[in-house]
């Protein structure tokens, strides 16, 4: 793991125990940087945060203040989310939290003190508290996995079909994250296997139609790094989208 990550994981950790004190249960690492593809140039850092009782709306306040305060000097994205022992105990679907923190939140956290993004239900977080479970890295507490029973897999395959529903139109506009996405989820259908968005964009080179994998070689070398020179037209993108969920409710 680089340097300047790890001391990134140390502050936020150090962090939510100062904060929560006796109320934290655990610190989770999920997303790229767990599974071992993450690329510094693009990649955000995925936490999951465990609590034993519900938190206080000045308690939230203080967290996101330290949280903008840290997240400044960072070129990497940041998400996380606070969720209720008792939720992973009684696992429910769509998942309840505490708060949730990511970029796509940073500037109303930083222009409105009055916004909390927090006591709702998100369908993404089956999946994320799969992937801590299964392929997680524990930084503060017990493994999960030693506290409370797996997810069941229909609602971590609910949780992933929520996620690429949109597809035909998102894969427009994100089309790294899309595409090899698509490729996880088809892979995870046929073969009940895990993976990160790498592993499912090198599983779908070698299993998806031909005419389909030189488009998923072109995204998974920028994802991995290389310097993106793909002239993708929209259309055979949204093709392309339109096979995989096809596919994928075929096989389901």
């Amino acid at each position: 793991m680089d340097t300047q990550v790890k001391r990134h994981l140390d502050t936020f950790t150090a962090l939510f125990v100062e904060e929560l004190k006796e109320n934290l249960s655990g610190i989770y690492l999920h997303g790229s940087l767990a599974m071992g593809c993450f690329n510094p140039s693009r990649s955000d850092i995925d936490l999951l945060v465990v609590v034993k009782r519900k938190l206080s709306r000045t308690g939230i306040k203080r967290i996101v203040r330290d949280v903008l305060v840290l997240h400044e000097g960072m070129t990497n994205g940041l998400e996380f989310s606070v969720i209720l022992d008792e939720n992973l105990a009684l696992f429910d679907y769509p998942t309840p939290f505490e708060l949730h923190y990511s970029d796509y939140h940073r500037e109303k956290y930083r222009t409105d003190d009055h916004y909390v993004c927090g006591g709702d239900k998100d369908r993404d977080l089956a999946s994320q508290i799969t992937i801590a479970y299964h392929r997680g890295i524990t930084l503060y507490g017990k493994p999960l996995a030693e506290l409370y029973p797996p997810i069941e897999r229909r609602y971590y395959l609910a949780s992933i079909l929520h996620d690429v529903e949109g597809a035909p139109k998102e894969i427009i506009s994100n089309p790294i994250y899309v595409t090899l996405n698509l490729c996880r989820v088809l892979l995870y259908i046929r073969e009940g296997k895990l993976s990160s968005k790498r592993e499912g964009g090198e599983w779908g080179i070698t299993h998806l139609p031909i005419q389909y994998r030189d488009l998923v070689q072109s995204y998974l070398n920028e994802y991995n790094g290389a310097i993106g020179h793909n002239k993708v037209e929209p259309l055979q993108l949204s093709e392309f989208a339109a096979y995989m969920l096809n596919t994928i409710k075929k096989e389901i």
